[in-house]
């Protein structure tokens, strides 16, 4: 490469009118040379060319035969989109109808749920009321029952004692005048 750019500046300083033998012979030779190099170059092309048509055509043939594939595919599927697109759409309505029952329906068992929660604990608080009534007018009930048989008990006690509290006095005055006594052990007698 080097020498061809050295041999064209040396051309190309020479006089124009000096063309000798020489300098001629050179100059058929690079332009021998430049010819070789572009029908080499025009080779290249053509054959990038060829290359390019054949993978194209068989760019071209793939394409066809996936068109071919895929547009029955294709086809059905539109077919299918536009069969079931109202389908859907009814679908996706009903869904959300559906979810506004699921929530209003929700709430009202919310609003039951606490209602009856209430009710329960108003309830609760009703039967711990009786219970606890009850059970102070059961205390109330065994208290007056108690006093009603403890009372009458302590007289009825409190009488039997005096009744033997007097019959001892007088079993013991019986038992001292027959048997004599005197009138000082009457003064230690507890009766008198």
């Amino acid at each position: 490469m080097e020498a061809m750019r050295i041999m064209m500046s040396a051309m190309w300083l020479q006089d124009p009118d000096s063309l000798s033998s020489g300098n001629s012979r050179l100059l058929m030779v690079f332009v021998g040379m430049v010819a070789v190099a572009l029908i080499v170059q025009a080779i290249g092309l053509i054959a990038m060319a060829v290359g390019a048509a054949k993978a194209r055509k068989r760019g071209l043939e793939i394409v066809e035969e996936v068109r071919l594939k895929l547009m029955p595919i294709m086809d059905n599927t539109h077919n299918f989109i536009q069969d079931n697109a109202p389908k859907v759409k009814i679908i996706t309505e009903n869904f959300v109808e559906t979810s506004h029952v699921i929530r209003s329906k929700a709430q009202e068992f919310d609003v039951t749920a606490s209602d009856l929660n209430a009710k329960t604990r108003a309830q609760a608080a009703r039967v711990d009321g009786i219970v606890t009534s009850a059970l102070n007018t059961t205390t109330d009930v065994a208290e007056t029952i108690q006093r009603g048989i403890k009372v009458p008990l302590r007289e009825v006690s409190g009488i039997i004692n005096g009744v033997k509290a007097g019959l001892d006095v007088l079993v013991g005055r019986v038992k001292g005048a027959g048997s004599g006594r005197s009138n000082g052990r009457r003064d230690s007698d507890p009766g008198w």
